[in-house]
């Protein structure tokens, strides 16, 4: 909740409590202070309804003409709850800002960017994301990727496997990136590799940052890296094509990586968040599904427990020693 509105209950509070002494002087009756009950400033809160819900939907590489997509299911769920909703495009950290400055309701947010926001606008992740390549429906691996010929081979143990890569040319995806970076460089320190995210030079001969899946993955077609770490359907289109995903394999996977979600801001009262969560429920629909889709290429969005769902990138990070 916005410091402003917390300000306006306070003040509310006070006056109503001012108003009751006064009256209760003018009417000969002995003043008592009351004990504030925050219960029951819940059902005004409740009552509240929303004029403009706005929904910030990140930009991701993936993502085509995101505006117009963007807009089409805004307009679908403006039909459902009856109010204006507003379609913003921003990266992930705008998006962050957004709903910290109140001026975001929802996003679409990835597993660190979600944790950020609870950290930094008390928001929480409702729905996850489902797509028919993840692992684990709404959760998905994060990938070794080596040449198609490469002389390193899939062991009967994660240190075994990844012992091979010492001294190697890894292209990581992006600091940042779950799959590409976080899940990866974890394993790396529980296998007791490398000891944080701050001496990977020391394991790997070349450490180089791809910016996305793409660049990372053309890093090892092209001969410039001997291994990428990505996200398991980043070996699929648009990403990568048939022929240079066949000129690739898996070396070794880390599941279990969060898949991204739908956060909503703690501002938005209980009842509309309900409301605003079955409304998303229905891009499900077959009639609906299409402009679910269209975004980031989801085929369902189910409910998840905020805590629960992003645990793994909370692990992952404390053996980096980052924070979220």
């Amino acid at each position: 909740m916005g410091v402003s509105k917390k300000g306006l209950l306070a003040a509310g509070g006070a006056l109503a409590a001012l108003t009751g002494l006064v009256a209760s002087t003018l009417l000969g009756m002995q003043a008592t202070v009351a004990t504030p009950n925050p219960n029951q400033e819940t059902p005004t809160l409740l009552a509240q309804k929303l004029k403009t819900l706005t929904i910030v939907f990140p930009s991701r590489s993936d993502s085509i003409d995101l505006q117009t997509k963007a807009n089409a299911v805004g307009s679908f769920l403006s039909k459902q709850l009856g109010i204006a909703v507003k379609a913003q495009i921003g990266d992930e950290t705008s998006a962050v800002e957004a709903l910290r400055g109140n001026r975001a309701d929802v996003a679409f947010l990835s597993s660190r960017p979600a944790l950020k926001a609870e950290q930094l606008a008390n928001a929480r992740l409702f729905l996850a994301e489902v797509r028919p390549n993840y692992s684990g429906r709404y959760t998905y691996n994060s990938i070794f990727v080596v040449p198609a010929n490469s002389q390193l081979k899939s062991k009967n143990s994660a240190k075994a496997t990844l012992e091979q890569l010492r001294g190697k040319r890894m292209a990581f995806t992006s600091p940042t990136s779950g799959s590409g970076f976080i899940f990866p460089v974890s394993e790396l320190v529980k296998q007791g590799f490398v000891p944080n995210r701050d001496r990977l030079d020391g394991f790997f001969s070349q450490i180089t940052y791809g910016g996305n899946y793409s660049k990372a993955l053309e890093a090892v077609v092209r001969g410039q890296a001997d291994v990428a770490v990505v996200s398991e359907y980043a070996l699929f289109p648009p990403y990568l094509s048939p022929e240079n995903k066949s000129k690739l394999r898996v070396l070794y996977k880390i599941s279990g990586v969060p898949a991204h979600g739908i956060v909503i801001d703690d501002d938005v009262p209980v009842i509309m968040r309900e409301k605003i969560i079955n409304a998303l429920l229905k891009l499900n629909k077959p009639e609906n599904n299409e402009l679910l889709k269209s975004l980031y290429n989801s085929t369902e969005l189910v409910r998840v427990d905020h805590d629960r769902h992003l645990q793994p990138v909370r692990n992952a990070l404390k053996n980096l020693g980052i924070e979220p």
